[in-house]
């Protein structure tokens, strides 16, 4: 399993050293927003007397594990995306970890095959498109009919180079070959409405200002503006999709987590990881962010459940962070945000 990507400077300060060799504590760097893990670390505090700190970071996490090195004080590594999970086993940031609990909770195709990161949610990469202009697209579309001439200038997305757009261009090409894919994405960008920008709310946002009419994003992002006063009119303009369902299923991506190479608290990070995985934390994710826990027997929330059921695709993640590197290749020669 190897993986690429490189991420900028780290949008946080350092835990101190001294927190890292303290008794009963665990040390937390994450990419997820504090309102997300926050409860959940709480909880388990509550339950086990082990004193969570957290440092939260948007970019540079490899680079800085990587600068502290064997000094570091981290424990667990949060994160989103194969893609970053591949990179810190890529550069042996991280550590493998043997855990029953771990395999018995978390299928396997959501952990790495040297137990090296788990998963701790999925979410899809859907397809949006507008209530009035289009309506739901059918159980026969798929991410390749983006490409078809009855697009032409209506599709929206963010940079074809952000990573949850690079993992769907590397599990296309897993499944379908390079060549075939850089004609896709030769045929996306020619239905695009304008040139790739903003966020995955910001295409929904698109939509409803009738900019476009389909655009590409994660399924929790529903979910967030549904629930948001100003962009639940945008929720509202759209129906979720989930391509692929007669072929290969609707693309899967993860949050997941890691233990740092030199954990100084190996015993109350195994504990941390595993508390994550079970009922009470999985449930916390679902309600709080919602994904779609990845234990079998917890179900996602109420609203997430409303959108129904989909066939995933089951291609290894592996697979798909092998090719991220001809992904962003392809989408290099494309020109695809240009």
């Amino acid at each position: 399993m190897k993986k690429l990507l490189t991420l900028s400077a780290l949008a946080c300060a350092t835990i101190a050293p001294t927190a890292a060799i303290a008794a009963e504590e665990v040390n937390v760097y994450s990419y997820r927003q504090p309102f997300l893990v926050e409860p959940m670390f709480n909880e388990f505090t509550k339950e086990t007397g082990i004193k969570v700190n957290v440092k939260f970071a948007k970019k540079g996490l490899a680079e800085k594990l990587a600068q502290e090195g064997e000094y570091s004080p981290a424990d667990v590594i949060l994160t989103v995306d194969i893609s970053r999970l591949s990179e810190l086993t890529k550069k042996d940031l991280v550590q493998a970890v043997e855990s029953n609990v771990l395999e018995k909770n978390i299928p396997a195709q959501y952990q790495d095959t040297d137990n090296e990161w788990f998963a701790l949610t999925t979410r899809t990469r859907s397809v949006y498109s507008s209530r009035d202009r289009v309506g739901r697209l059918g159980e026969d579309f798929t991410y390749a009919d983006l490409a078809k001439p009855e697009f032409k200038g209506k599709i929206c997305t963010r940079s074809g180079k952000h990573p949850y757009n690079v993992s769907l261009v590397s599990a296309m090409i897993a499944h379908k070959g390079e060549a075939e894919t850089k004609q896709w994405l030769e045929g996306v960008k020619a239905n695009l409405a304008r040139k790739p920008q903003g966020n995955d709310r910001a295409q929904v946002k698109a939509i409803k200002e009738g900019l476009c009419d389909v655009s590409l994003g994660n399924s929790y992002y529903l979910g967030k503006m549904v629930n948001d006063k100003e962009q639940k009119a945008w929720a509202d303009a759209v129906y979720i999709n989930f391509p692929n369902q007669e072929t290969t299923g609707t693309h899967v991506n993860i949050s997941g987590m890691a233990m740092a190479k030199y954990s100084p608290n190996k015993e109350n990070a195994v504990k941390l990881m595993e508390f994550l995985a079970g009922n009470t934390a999985q449930s916390m994710y679902a309600e709080v962010n919602y994904e779609y826990p990845v234990k079998a027997d917890v179900k996602p929330s109420e609203l997430v459940a409303s959108w129904g059921e989909f066939k995933a695709d089951t291609i290894s993640l592996d697979a798909i962070a092998d090719h991220h590197e001809a992904a962003i290749k392809l989408l290099d020669e494309v020109k695809f945000d240009l």
